[in-house]
């Protein structure tokens, strides 16, 4: 009789141990096939993913959550539907990439506003050493930029190789951004690691518009 009980218990651990394996299975498959469907586009896949089991959290090989291949994919729909879900709004790619950073990116508004409002961190930083503001900034997403300064971001912080929003903008000849930020207090005086400002920066890519708005600030007294 104990070798029977002894057998019955191994038999039964067996199959508890077997059913753990099955449901982590469909677990890891159901994570699989949600950021598959991220990656095609696909609501509908995305639903069923996340209702067989998916987390919202599942990330790529290269640390992307679904929410961060949706936002690179520029499909805010899905970007909306991982957040719902309540995917993290801090979990950051393996290159440093956070789904505030895609968003500012991109261009986009609205789900800029809600990773803020989910407490996405501002400040965060990639692998290049850029962050959200720098994203911003040389994309020429003006009112991203001005949602940015209103979170508090200093308009004259310095950022790797001490450069400012300012000589982001200017270095890509966003010369709305560049007024905006002029006008939130940005100062055109300062240089970067080379001894160049903003405006340098605008001559090098012979920015004319740039150039010309970034004369005028420069004859006009620091603030």
């Amino acid at each position: 009789m104990p070798k029977l009980r002894i057998l019955l218990t191994c038999l039964l651990l067996a199959t508890i141990a077997g059913a753990h394996g099955e449901v982590g299975a469909q677990e890891t498959s159901a994570n699989v096939r949600l950021l598959a469907a991220a990656r095609a586009g696909d609501t509908a896949g995305v639903t069923r993913a996340l209702a067989d089991g998916a987390t919202p959290n599942a990330r790529s090989r290269v640390g992307e959550t679904a929410l961060v291949i949706a936002l690179k994919n520029d499909r805010t729909d899905l970007a909306r539907q991982m957040l719902d879900a309540g995917t993290d709004v801090s979990l950051a790619a393996v290159n440093g990439i956070t789904p505030l950073m895609a968003a500012a990116h991109g261009g986009h508004v609205e789900i800029v506003r809600m990773l803020l409002a989910k407490g996405a961190e501002v400040a965060a930083i990639d692998r290049l050493q850029k962050n959200a503001m720098t994203y911003a900034a040389g994309q020429g997403r003006t009112e991203i930029v001005q949602i940015l300064l209103q979170t508090g971001v200093n308009p004259n912080a310095i950022y790797a190789h001490s450069l400012t929003a300012l000589m982001w903008a200017a270095g890509y000849g966003q010369t709305d951004t560049v007024r905006s930020l002029l006008a939130a207090g940005a100062r055109a005086d300062l240089k970067d690691d080379r001894d160049k400002t903003a405006l340098d920066i605008a001559r090098d890519g012979n920015f004319s518009e740039t150039i010309k708005v970034l004369e005028t600030a420069m004859k006009s007294p620091a603030p």
